[in-house]
């Protein structure tokens, strides 16, 4: 029942900011970032703790701004997903824009196996989307289910809207070496906390923990690595540069190699 409601009520936000336009849409960020951020805070703690233990030079006016911006931001995302709905492919290609995907192309070319890199920073779900339609091949896309089964759906559902596959996490590590041995493009946000008893790697003059999966994957197929995040600009259209990482002279044992190779994706 919980989730039922749950689904209405995320359909119907869905079709409110259709009437309203995605550009008027938007402007509804500020009062969702100011009701989670003041009257229903959620891990606004945990959120100036970790600014304020990243940016030590900031004031505490400085770290709340931030934190405040960080909750709009996200809403902004939030808001432009739920439009995906109504977007069309020219409307969603004018929003996302890449740079650097030649040499991605290129390797793609060369029938190697791609692995790309992302993290829920700007909008995320739109850089797959827009990176499959601008690179003209589907991406595969790793994603996490949702706890509510509904959404999870839907959100597939848009996901896969132009082409794209998504492969669900933890159903089968086959099919994700499978889908690079083949030749494709692999796409993952893999910018979440890792496992307590995983490894750890320097994050902002901290030991944070974070997975080894794209490290793994990347060892064990040859596959290159591009990282690139959306940075939104100004009038909220997005520009995606993808930088191959390097692999080269990794230390000599498997597990320092994943180790190192994680470190430098998160640098």
């Amino acid at each position: 029942m919980t989730d039922r409601f749950e689904y209405i009520l995320f359909v119907g936000f869905s079709y409110l900011f259709r009437l309203c336009g995605l550009k008027i849409s938007r402007r509804f960020s500020t009062i969702l970032a100011f009701v989670f951020f003041y009257i229903i805070p959620i891990r606004k703690e945990t959120t100036i703790d970790n600014l304020t233990k990243a940016f030590t030079e900031y004031t505490p006016a400085q770290i709340k701004k931030i934190a405040f911006n960080s909750y709009k931001s996200f809403a902004t995302a939030l808001i432009e997903i739920l439009y995906l709905p109504w977007i069309d492919e020219k409307s969603i290609l004018n929003i996302a824009k890449f740079e650097g995907v030649e040499l991605t192309r290129k390797k793609h070319e060369e029938g190697k196996g791609v692995i790309l890199l992302a993290a829920h920073f700007g909008n995320w779900e739109y850089s797959g989307i827009a990176g499959g339609l601008t690179m003209q091949i589907p991406f595969s896309i790793i994603i996490k289910p949702q706890r509510n089964t509904l959404v999870s759906d839907w959100l597939n559902k848009m996901r896969t809207r132009w082409g794209n596959e998504v492969i669900p996490l933890g159903i089968s590590i086959r099919q994700v070496y499978k889908a690079l041995k083949d030749g494709k493009i692999v796409a993952m946000a893999a910018d979440q906390r890792g496992s307590a008893d995983g490894i750890r790697v320097n994050f902002f003059g901290r030991k944070a923990a974070v997975y080894p999966g794209p490290a793994i994957l990347a060892l064990k197929t040859g596959a290159p690595i591009f990282y690139g995040v959306s940075v939104r600009q100004p009038d909220n259209s997005y520009i995606i540069k993808f930088e191959e990482v390097d692999t080269k002279n990794l230390p000599e044992s498997e597990e320092e190699k994943i180790v190192e190779l994680s470190q430098r994706l998160t640098d």
